[in-house]
């Protein structure tokens, strides 16, 4: 920005409006977008313009994704306290039955509803079976793991987690559908259109920093991506359920 501050002010304007739509920036070698918060202070859940910038937004190259655009992006930051180390904290993303009976609270029925009715992991992507939660061993960098939900919106689909980065101070991984997820029998979200990514990093004290990128493809369907304040209410019950927050603990993130 000190650049822009010796421009003519309509070069001035546009500078720093390109610097207002870069969109998320993940911990990633440098300041998170949006900024953690306080210890204490609840997470933080943002969704950003489509308007703005969502055919056009680059995803951060450590988030893995490919392709531009979005039409839900929903990005969620906080700061837990967590004295269980980073395998054990590792062992607790890889507890995918932990997820069932999440609950959120639902904006357009005005109440605490559940959101993943079942999780479970599976053998394999194609016809897998039920089987026991990821251990921490398997959880190793360039794993691919997949396990079933079922969402109280799209009904059951397949999902497969890939782990990025193991280490002690940090942890990084990505979950993508690769099933069709349906509403109502209507087909609205095809294999690789739900994408989130998740950075834990541990810094001093036993603090860690929790940020959680998601967002679904622009061809998905506006059936399921014009509720904005559901899709932040989701978010932070991912996040609940993650740290041990009662996932329907007052108050909502969004009314």
């Amino acid at each position: 920005m000190a650049l822009c501050g010796r421009l003519a002010p309509a070069v001035l304007i546009c500078c720093v409006l390109c610097a207002a739509q870069t969109g998320p920036q993940p911990p990633c070698g440098g300041e998170a977008v949006p900024p953690y918060p306080a210890l204490d202070a609840p997470a933080t859940s943002k969704l950003w313009s489509r308007r703005e910038f969502g055919r056009d937004w680059k995803p951060p190259a450590c988030t893995g994704w490919a392709s531009t655009g979005f039409s839900t992006l929903v990005t969620t930051v906080a700061r837990f306290r967590y004295a269980g180390g980073a395998e054990d904290l590792l062992r607790r993303v890889g507890e995918i039955s932990l997820l069932a009976d999440t609950r959120y609270w639902s904006t357009t029925h005005q109440k605490w509803q559940v959101l993943i009715p079942d999780a479970y992991p599976l053998t394999g992507p194609d016809n897998g079976r039920r089987r026991a939660n990821f251990t921490a061993d398997e959880m190793k960098p360039g794993s691919l793991l997949y396990f079933a939900q079922t969402d109280n919106l799209t009904g059951k689909g397949v999902f497969r987690m890939h782990i990025a980065e193991v280490s002690p101070d940090r942890i990084v991984f990505d979950i993508e559908n690769v099933s069709t997820l349906r509403y109502l029998l209507l087909p609205i979200f095809h294999p690789g259109d739900v994408q989130s990514v998740y950075f834990l990093d541990r810094g001093q004290d036993n603090v860690w920093g929790y940020y959680s990128i998601l967002r679904t493809g622009l061809n998905a369907s506006s059936l399921v991506t014009s509720n904005d304040s559901s899709a932040i209410n989701r978010a932070i019950a991912v996040y609940r359920r993650f740290v041990g927050i009662p996932t329907d603990q007052e108050p909502p993130a969004a009314r």
